[in-house]
């Protein structure tokens, strides 16, 4: 992409309301925002002392219009760590631009510099438009997986609490 108003960064801790904010914009784009409980103080801490993910922040003429968050993850069978992208947005009016594929492209490049063999994440079934985009890049959808989640009071019943 030439676009010249167009940058991918790496996120900063300044940048830390930003990425709530749109992480926020995502979760009401997903119907989902009354499960955001993440805070300012918890994304610092998260990805800014603990390391545990890294975001890549999308501007257009400086100002923020996405992002991608992703960790590493780990195939026994490859024995090599893979990505996983937890998420990616694009701002409403910045989508058909080009601007989320820069954007998976660039977690891809990071894929390809630490020789990971996977580059995997979920869409809600729902999601027709990013359903027909992952699928026009290629992406397969596995349908001889399932999700499972654990959570809340379901951890700390399994972990003996």
């Amino acid at each position: 992409m030439s676009d010249t108003k167009f940058t991918i960064r790496e996120a900063k801790e300044t940048d830390i309301r930003i990425i709530l904010e749109l992480i926020i914009e995502l979760a009401v784009y997903e119907k989902m925002e009354n499960l955001v409980t993440a805070t300012e103080e918890i994304l610092k801490n998260s990805l800014f002392e603990q390391k545990a993910a890294n975001v890549l922040i999308a501007e257009y003429d400086g100002r923020p219009i996405g992002y991608a968050l992703y960790f590493y993850n780990f195939s026994t069978f490859t024995g090599k760590a893979g990505i996983y992208l937890e998420d990616i947005y694009v701002k409403p009016e910045f989508r058909g631009t080009g601007y989320g594929k820069s954007l998976l492209s660039a977690v891809a490049k990071e894929a390809r510099r630490r020789e990971c063999p996977r580059l995997e994440w979920s869409c809600l079934n729902w999601n027709a438009p990013s359903i027909a985009f992952y699928e026009s890049l290629g992406a397969k959808h596995m349908d001889e997986w399932r999700t499972y989640r654990l959570s809340g009071e379901n951890i700390a019943e399994l972990a003996g609490e």
